[in-house]
């Protein structure tokens, strides 16, 4: 039987990357639970189905995609559906994730995940794509929001309030990913705190923290790339003791994807979560 999300609340966890396979399953650290790029084991066996499945054993999951493109006018890809609702039937994940972004158009596929224009056109059909997912694997999914360099002309809904409607009308949760929120305010120049309180208590069922790098362009301004690849900073650790203070104990993990640190490093940047997760809590009780 499947975790149920509620069972890792307060529980803060790690990316399951290949650099790390074999030392995970090997030592077993104690970090509440594991996250997974579901597209990276839609492969029926293998070197890296064998390690998650080791990893399972002893670790709650969350599986984390990337290929939906939910927001694209493409049909929804059935192959990768299937592939992917055979593997939420093996692994029995807590959490089922992907992106409010699309990522295809014309069946031509871009290597990165690209924002939407915020409108009631895109609000409909976003809403009627993640219905279809949903029902397709017969669970509620969970919905990451994007980091930030440019916005729409056409957006006529800010961001939060986009992706609070879609969560009120689909039925689906929402991953709030605290660093890209930090991210996007920088470089739009929006107040990250009032994205935050906009987003409904109840939808909020994951929180993501990572490190990001900063690029100084040609006329001198600094911009914020999401990279994945370095120490949460201390603005975002700021930013999510408030997520944590609206949100309550929700599980929260660490994505890490270039330039690894060793597993131990890893693992202690989810005690450090841990830790300003029960301070933040502990200041709301008082």
């Amino acid at each position: 039987m499947q975790p149920s999300p509620s069972s890792l609340s307060g529980r803060t966890g790690i990316g399951l990357r290949p650099e790390h396979w074999r030392e995970f399953t090997e030592t077993r650290p104690p970090v509440g639970f594991i996250e997974a790029h579901s597209e990276n084991y839609f492969g029926r066996g293998g070197k890296p189905l064998h390690f998650l499945l080791s990893a399972r054993e002893s670790h709650a999951l969350s599986l984390h995609g990337v290929g939906l493109s939910i927001g694209s006018v493409d049909p929804l890809c059935e192959r990768h559906l299937a592939r992917l609702a055979e593997l939420v039937h093996l692994l029995e994940p807590a959490l089922v994730s992907d992106h409010l972004c699309w990522t295809s158009v014309g069946g031509v596929h871009a290597n990165d995940l690209l924002p939407l224009p915020y409108t009631e056109e895109a609000l409909a059909h976003v809403v009627a794509r993640v219905q279809q997912v949903q029902d397709f694997l017969g669970r509620p999914i969970l919905l990451e929001n994007l980091s930030a360099y440019l916005d729409y002309v056409q957006s006529t809904v800010p961001e939060w309030e986009f992706l609070a409607e879609v969560a009120a009308r689909s039925g689906c949760g929402v991953l709030l990913d605290v660093n890209n929120i930090h991210v996007s305010a920088h470089n739009l120049g929006f107040d990250p705190l009032h994205y935050i309180d906009a987003m409904p208590r109840a939808a909020v069922q994951e929180m993501h923290l990572a490190g990001f790098t900063r690029n100084v362009l040609d006329d001198g301004a600094e911009i914020l790339i999401d990279t994945h690849s370095a120490p949460v900073a201390d603005a975002v650790w700021g930013l999510y003791a408030a997520a944590v203070e609206r949100f309550g104990p929700v599980p929260t993990l660490i994505e890490w994807d270039a330039d690894l640190p060793p597993l131990p490093a890893l693992a202690a940047e989810a005690d450090k979560a841990r830790a300003t997760m029960m301070e933040a809590l502990h200041a709301c009780a008082a």
